[in-house]
């Protein structure tokens, strides 16, 4: 799995310098918190983390503006074509209560990292940039905010996160694996 800046699965899943699995957390169900263009990026998580069995994580979407708007009509009839509904979704307000009870959470820059340390105090190693995951090579590892822009770039930036969001999934039910008792061999006589 790409690992290009800086290790950014290392701290994702453990806690608080323990050997937990980010999948294991005390307190209830881990939450992921998807910030910004995001609304995508958390439905197709929460769908593929549900598929793969470990769906008892949470994932939510929030982002700084615009409270009750819908997603851009171009947004969900790319999304609808790929399988997901965004008919529905409404922005949500980010607010420190939100970003204090996430265990972690994805962003699409590394400006929007700092934003979230700087305003709410969050540790850095609690926060994804998710385009560190994309397997492919890739140029930046923002993942384009397509809002206001021709529906190609929409294609575009949900195909990116449909490969990162892969990789993550795929973490975290390596980390599941990881963290579940090994079964002992029987020994027969």
């Amino acid at each position: 799995m790409p690992d290009r800046f800086g290790g950014c699965l290392s701290g994702c899943f453990t806690r608080s310098g323990d050997a937990r699995p980010w999948a294991g957390c005390a307190g209830g169900p881990p939450r992921a918190l998807c910030w910004s263009c995001a609304t995508y990026a958390a439905v197709l998580l929460g769908r593929e983390l549900t598929r793969s069995a470990h769906g008892a994580i949470r994932i939510e979407s929030a982002g700084f503006a615009g409270l009750g708007r819908p997603c851009p009509p171009v947004a969900v009839e790319v999304a609808a074509a790929l399988g997901l509904d965004l008919s529905g979704h409404r922005s949500k307000q980010l607010t420190s209560a939100t970003v204090s009870d996430a265990d972690l959470i994805i962003v699409m820059d590394e400006a929007q990292a700092r934003a979230l340390h700087a305003l709410f105090g969050c540790d850095l190693r609690d926060v994804l940039i998710l385009g560190d995951l994309d397997p492919e090579p890739i140029e930046t590892r923002v993942i384009q905010d397509p809002v206001e822009q021709p529906k190609n770039v929409f294609e575009r930036c949900y195909s990116r996160i449909n490969r990162c969001v892969s990789q993550l999934v795929q973490a975290v039910a390596d980390s599941t694996e990881r963290a579940a008792p090994q079964r002992q061999p029987e020994l027969t006589t």
